[in-house]
């Protein structure tokens, strides 16, 4: 019977995972091992993929992917394996102290430590990290929110501890990018100590990592997180017997609230202090009477053999081998003796198939799961309620009737709180804004600095900041949806859909979060382990309406759509993803060759998002927005001001002032009333402007880009500032700030003034047609260069970067034209 097989609700026991490669063994390392319970929870809306339980966590497998593992519905069908037979004390074997991984001399500072975090993903690796670091970096209730390592200092008791907080991994094989990026980085940088992070509501899948450090002998500390979550599951844990039994302190911590975390500090201290004396992880795991034996018989090949620059134990070298691990053997390569050595582990690896009845590979992993479960039978109690929080809200999110159209609600109102609910402060920092400009009109004189400050920078910068509230919104609502687990079941939902594109369905995490911020979206796609997917996801990532889009949006929908705001902004995104779709089939078709990639993900428990959490991941992306403000945004207007400022036409010049001091001279002979009067010099103000900047170095420009973009309606001035955007697209916002200044007099917002404008005949710059097809050109064209540079770093190529800049503006160009072209039928 096949596990595709299973209905919901039933249980079976898993006898064999068919297949081979990267996927079989990551299926072992997540816990489908021989005789593991697995049930059946639910579909997904499309009926695939299909959500189980096993090892007391939530997994999620496409049909053809769970087709591929045999299951027995009687657990006494299932073959035996030796190691479960084997008494528990025999696993703990104790050994010398002397197999750690050696550190350089220049490593050795008493007084300064380095330490390492390594866990699954959803571990609570990073709240852990942001606690004790003072760091702020982004925390995510799904697999692959940290795709690099990241560093953090703090000062305790005396010591200056580094910490460094690596992605989440469920084993250290070579398999993937992440597991290989964690294992190079203990070996070669060589913390003093790795704190092992372990889910306390999953600790049989967390310990397989576990196991796999103990192997490396490094001085090590396991902080049992999440500790709240086990306490109140009503279970018993004596995580002091269990650290006794394996040699390594457990210290129960809380993440979210920094419990436990001072223990743990002050223990890593006690462990680096001890580490030249008795050290810890002396406990050595007995894999039972095959394993054993091929490991001692490959040992004696390394006899007259200097390994010391591996930095690894002797005994991990012999057991990576025998797993076919192929960067130690690549390592090992390099030997003088390495063709014995080779040959010797072939003859072992042939001998464990022929007595155990199955490969190496799976017999190491059910050897580890058969040591962990051994240790957790003593020491931790039956489970004996589930999560009914979490059944609950998946019937209800995943539901094939309701679960879609759920998801788009949910992005409806995100977009209608970011509109309405930011409309208040916005007001109020455009009054701010308005209240800072006329103090430097009152009380500086005339001239170009004040012309720079007025117009330069509070019209440019001051454009900008007023879309801050918007953008905080949106980033809450991001920030619920990763802490909370929505946004793993919303990829658990759209995997076939993401299928059916051509796409896999964690391609659907980095798509979402490119709404944030396109840069750490694409870093994202690291979690993707085909690279044809990998790429697809890269090059359509920049179609995803990054929140630097938003000001933009929000300023032309406000200005033309105000009783339709959010349905506009909905729409803006929605349009956006149906072209991400459109191009994915496409580069499918073309660019890169199908490939069938399974889907496994990990579905973690729904957890409330902590305040704490929310407000910082709110702080942490409006400091960035200021930061932009202060920077590039800045210097943008302060250049923009420049090229528009000059030259400066002094006879032109003298022409506008006659025609005022004429006008003023009417009115002091009473022709005309002080109401005319100003109308007449407001009037010729703005020629005087217009003229000016049609003969400024930006206008230039402008007029020289015209022609290629006049069939999309837009005149030089929006041509300069789609020219601008490509830095950073707020920068479209403060130049039309700059190139749209208005009457001083009128203290008019940047909505009213664009709104207002007119060509010399009458007629609106703006009309609804250029708007929708300005908007439409801003989503698609030329991402900024932040976000080609990180396509340029994750494809490994300037190619891809080219590329998507080509690609995306000419599509942006073709689409702004029928849009403006329709648009001109009605």
């Amino acid at each position: 019977m096949r596990l595709s097989e299973l209905h919901t609700g039933e249980k079976a026991y898993i006898v064999k995972v068919n297949g081979g490669g990267a996927f079989r063994k990551r299926l072992l390392e997540m816990g489908f091992i021989r005789g593991q319970e697995v049930k059946s929870i639910l579909n997904a809306p499309l009926k695939d993929p299909i959500k189980y339980q096993i090892m007391e966590y939530e997994v999620s497998l496409r049909r053809s992917e769970a087709v591929m593992i045999e299951i027995s519905m009687v657990k006494s069908d299932v073959p035996e394996y030796e190691q479960s037979t084997q008494d528990t004390d025999e696993s703990f074997v104790k050994t010398q102290p002397n197999q750690t991984i050696q550190k350089t001399a220049q490593q050795k500072d008493s007084k300064t430590i380095t330490v390492a975090l390594v866990g699954n993903p959803n571990s609570g690796k990073t709240s852990i990290f942001n606690i004790a670091s003072g760091s702020h970096q982004h925390v995510g209730n799904y697999s692959g929110v940290t795709v690099d390592s990241k560093e953090g200092k703090l000062k305790h008791k005396g010591y200056n501890f580094r910490m460094v907080d690596l992605p989440g991994t469920y084993s250290l094989s070579a398999y993937t990018p992440e597991e290989l990026f964690v294992r190079k980085h203990i070996l070669e940088k060589r913390p003093d100590v790795i704190i092992n992070v372990v889910s306390a509501s999953s600790l049989e899948r967390n310990m397989y990592i576990t196991t796999e450090l103990m192997e490396l002998k490094a001085p090590m500390v396991i902080a049992l997180n999440m500790y709240d979550e086990l306490k109140g599951s009503g279970r018993e844990f004596d995580h002091e017997a269990l650290a006794q039994m394996i040699d390594i302190p457990i210290i129960p911590t809380i993440g979210k609230n920094g419990f436990g975390i001072p223990a743990m500090l002050d223990k890593i201290i006690e462990i680096h202090e001890a580490e030249d004396k008795d050290g810890n992880n002396n406990v050595q795991i007995s894999y039972g009477r095959v394993l054993e034996k091929a490991i001692y018989r490959l040992k004696q090949q390394f006899t007259e053999t200097d390994i010391s620059h591996l930095n690894m134990p002797l005994r991990y070298v012999c057991i990576k081998l025998l797993e076919n691990d192929k960067d130690i053997r690549e390592s090992v390569s390099a030997l003088h003796n390495h063709e014995n050595i080779f040959a010797r582990t072939e003859k072992e690896r042939n001998y464990i198939e022929n007595l155990l009845r199955e490969d190496p590979e799976s017999a190491f992993t059910n050897a580890r799961y058969g040591f962990v479960a051994g240790g957790l039978r003593e020491t931790l109690s039956e489970k004996t309620t589930s999560s009914e929080t979490t059944r609950i809200l998946d019937t209800i999110v995943t539901n094939k009737y309701i679960g879609f159209p759920l998801f788009f609600v949910f992005m409806w109102v995100m977009f209608e709180a970011t509109f309405t609910l930011g409309a208040y402060p916005m007001e109020w920092i455009e009054s701010l804004v308005q209240v800072i400009g006329n103090f430097i009109r009152a009380n500086m004189g005339d001239g170009p600095l004040k012309d720079l400050l007025v117009d330069g920078v509070v019209g440019g910068v001051g454009g900008v900041i007023v879309f801050l509230p918007n953008i905080v919104i949106l980033y809450a609502f991001i920030s619920f949806m990763e802490d909370s687990g929505y946004m793993a079941r919303a990829a658990f939902i759209m995997d076939k859909v993401m299928h059916k594109i051509g796409l896999h369905g964690k391609s659907f995490i980095p798509l979402i979060m490119g709404f944030g911020c396109n840069v750490p979206a694409i870093l994202a796609t690291r979690t993707i382990e085909s690279r044809s997917s990998r790429m697809i996801t890269m090059l359509i990532n920049p179609l995803m309406s990054c929140s630097a889009r938003l000001p933009i949006y929000i300023l032309f929908v406000s200005a033309f759509f105000p009783k339709h705001a959010s349905t506009a902004l909905f729409s803006i995104y929605l349009f956006g993803i149906l072209l991400a779709v459109i191009m994915s089939k496409l580069f499918r078709k073309t660019l890169f060759k199908e490939e069938n990639t399974p889907f496994v993900m990990e579905l973690p428990p729904y957890r409330m998002p902590t305040v704490k959490s929310t407000v910082t991941h709110m702080w942490d992306k409006s400091r960035q927005y200021l930061q932009k403000m202060g920077g590039i945004i800045l210097i943008a207007s302060i250049v923009i001001w420049f090229l528009g400022y000059f030259p400066r036409n002094a006879e032109k010049e003298v022409v506008f002032d006659e025609q005022i001091e004429q006008t003023s001279m009417l009115f002091s002979e009473n022709k005309i009333t002080e109401q005319r009067k100003d109308s007449i010099i407001s009037g010729i103000e703005i020629m005087r402007t217009s003229a000016h900047q049609e003969n400024s170095y930006i206008g230039q420009v402008g007029h020289f880009v015209e022609p290629v973009m006049r069939p999309l309606g837009f005149d030089w001035k929006i041509s300069v500032s789609i020219i601008t955007g490509m830095a950073a697209k707020e920068i479209v916002v403060s130049t039309l700030g700059v190139l749209y200044p208005g009457d001083a007099e009128s203290q008019e917002s940047l909505q009213t003034r664009i709104k207002n404008e007119k060509y010399s005949d009458g007629t609106p710059v703006f009309t609804t047609s250029v708007v929708i097809a300005l908007m439409l050109f801003v989503l698609i064209y030329f991402p900024c260069i932040a976000t080609i540079v990180a396509i340029k770093e994750e494809s490994g190529s300037w190619k891809w970067g080219l590329f998507t800049i080509i690609y995306t503006t000419l599509l942006a160009w073709v689409i702004a034209f029928i849009a403006y072209q329709i648009g001109m039928l009605f």
